[in-house]
């Protein structure tokens, strides 16, 4: 199903922090939203999924979402925020398990609890199954929130920085989980990230704001360019491929070398 937003709007009070944004996210389609700090990425999220009421129109497979009930959100949109609470005293496969709430009538049966062990072995923390989610690292507590939007089955991820508490080599491996999820699930994700790399290469759209409004939008490979790194984030950089793949060095702010 094809997310819709159009001529989105977002104000907190006086504060304009989101205007006239406009894009689509497919089926088996990765999207990153791209922008430096306070351009509204977090806001944009937030929006999408009406945990923020916007103006403008979200639509979701041809039904407006803030009509949607919120059972019916849960069903469709997975999301991940970028914070996650540090007094969770459940166990990471009650947490998980969390995630089939939606679908769930009368009781977890044992197709649940499979697709739990399923996608805590996927994202390689079966080991951690029965420590409760405040013994854990800031980077396990946020693979296992990846684990329980997984078992929501959601039609579309919404995603916050989901790598930002990871180190490089688990950085990669949810990236690519993510890509994997999207194409053999035939669902979208949208996701809010301030990697340049990780965006240019698992991405196959980046949608780049500055001051609450979409710059640039299409495939990364053709649209990252050092005049528009420099443009939106105000640092030279340079662009190049290694390979198959392409890589974002950044080398100085504008008007001054780095001290």
């Amino acid at each position: 199903m094809r997310l819709e937003v159009e001529d989105l709007a977002f104000s907190y009070r006086d504060d304009r922090v989101l205007e006239g944004i406009t894009f689509g996210v497919d089926g088996r389609e990765f999207v990153g939203v791209l922008g430096p700090n306070g351009c509204g990425k977090t806001t944009l999220i937030k929006c999408v999924n009406h945990v923020l009421s916007p103006e403008g129109s979200v639509r979701f497979g041809g039904h407006d979402v803030a009509s949607m009930s919120t059972a019916d959100r849960a069903k469709h949109f997975a999301y991940v925020p970028q914070a996650l609470s540090m007094g969770m005293a459940t166990t990471v496969f009650e947490s998980v398990l969390m995630g089939r709430r939606p679908h769930v009538r009368w009781g977890v049966g044992e197709s649940d609890l499979a697709m739990v062990s399923a996608a805590l072995q996927r994202l390689k923390i079966s080991h951690l199954a029965f420590r409760k989610m405040t013994q854990i690292s800031g980077g396990e507590r946020q693979k296992a929130v990846i684990a329980r939007a997984l078992v929501q089955e959601p039609s579309l991820l919404l995603l916050d920085e989901p790598t930002s508490a990871l180190d490089v080599r688990h950085q990669l491996e949810v990236m690519s989980l993510i890509r994997e999820i999207t194409l053999e699930r035939d669902i979208g994700a949208l996701m809010a990230i301030h990697d340049l790399n990780l965006a240019a290469r698992f991405c196959d759209v980046i949608i780049v704001l500055h001051h609450g409004r979409v710059v640039a939008a299409g495939p990364p490979a053709s649209l990252l360019t050092p005049a528009l790194i420099e443009q939106v984030y105000g640092v030279t950089a340079i662009v190049g491929r290694e390979g198959v793949l392409p890589f974002i060095l950044p080398v100085e702010p504008v008007g001054g070398a780095l001290r």
